[in-house]
């Protein structure tokens, strides 16, 4: 019997590759091009499965080009790169790869929270560029973060893992959410606080967002929300690119009328807008939020899993369409 076949479509780790090899054709991309479309479905065509990542656009056009999948297995936990009612129509499991990400995501929250509150990339720059040559009171003075207010958008478990390290610097969390979490959850994740949207925009000293990424989300923040923040407040975006509308945010840093950005994740990355490269208040890295070793290896690992069950008869534990099993 034919083994299934699959295709990789990035660079992961070569063990990743090997685990997937014991029971399948692989056919992987370790030199990390970046397919186009056509590129794409011709590689896919007469595939089982396909591992992705989000640089991969699956839409309904993969998707009709190639009746052999049945399984689209994303690394990462956000899946709006795939067209999954597309997949469910034509019986394709989708699956994530949920938790495995959430406290390394927190973490990296947290390192672009106090490095834009800090200024520090803004202050490392200067010094790089030979400027520092006395102390002043008034050098690179930033917003104090230990007993600010915290205001996370999207309240989810990386949301909550990220309220839980406010504690350790006395802050008050406040949040909103599609849905209020159940009271032992906000307890748990620092006494959080529910508020309306624009409670939160108004309210929050540093605004966190950590909500995934839905048409429906498109520019939740753009520049109505950005007005209703207070010129000293901070914005960090660890979520997904397109949440905020970076032409406002750029508008919004350029004139002051809000204090900084930490941003993880852009609109069209990697080709981001270049003027947020004009900008001395904004921390800008490369979609690197769970980027330690251990969780990039634990989500290659849940995405292998995933793959592997689907396509020899279990159940994938991370499913994201399981209407598409009786359609298959």
């Amino acid at each position: 019997m034919d083994r299934p076949r699959i295709l990789v479509t990035r660079a992961i780790f070569p063990d990743v590759i090997d685990a997937l090899s014991q029971h399948f054709d692989v056919e992987s991309n370790q030199d990390d091009r970046i397919f186009s479309s056509d590129e794409l479905i011709a590689k896919a065509a007469g595939k089982d499965g396909i591992f992705t990542t989000p640089s991969e656009r699956i839409g309904a056009d993969v998707i009709a080009a190639c009746p052999t999948l049945k399984a689209i297995c994303n690394m990462a936990v956000g899946y709006n790169n795939i067209d999954v009612a597309a997949a469910t129509q034509a019986g394709i499991i989708v699956t994530n790869t949920p938790d495995v990400l959430n406290e390394t995501t927190a973490d990296f929250a947290w390192a672009l929270l106090l490095a834009t509150a800090r200024r520090v990339t803004e202050s490392e720059h200067w010094l790089r560029a030979g400027n520092w040559n006395k102390w002043r009171y008034d050098t690179f003075l930033g917003a104090d973060v230990h007993g600010a207010t915290l205001g996370i958008l999207g309240m989810g478990r990386i949301g909550q893992a990220i309220a839980r390290r406010a504690a350790g610097f006395n802050m008050r969390v406040i949040y909103h959410n599609r849905s209020r979490l159940a009271p032992e959850l906000e307890a748990r994740a620092n006494h959080a606080q529910y508020v309306g949207k624009d409670e939160l925009l108004r309210s929050a000293d540093h605004l966190v967002l950590a909500l995934p990424y839905s048409p429906q989300v498109h520019h939740t923040v753009g520049a109505a929300e950005l007005a209703l923040m207070k010129p000293t407040a901070t914005l960090v975006n660890i979520a997904r690119g397109g949440i905020v509308d970076d032409a406002a945010l750029i508008a919004a840093l350029r004139a002051k009328r809000l204090a900084a950005a930490g941003l993880d994740v852009f609109e069209n990355e990697p080709a981001f807008d270049p003027a947020f490269l004009t900008l001395s208040n904004v921390v800008l890295t490369p979609h690197i939020a769970s980027a330690s070793e251990p969780t990039r290896r634990a989500m290659a690992q849940c995405a292998a899993a995933n793959l592997i069950a689907a396509l020899t008869g279990g159940s994938p534990p991370n499913i994201l369409n399981p209407d598409a099993i009786n359609k298959g």
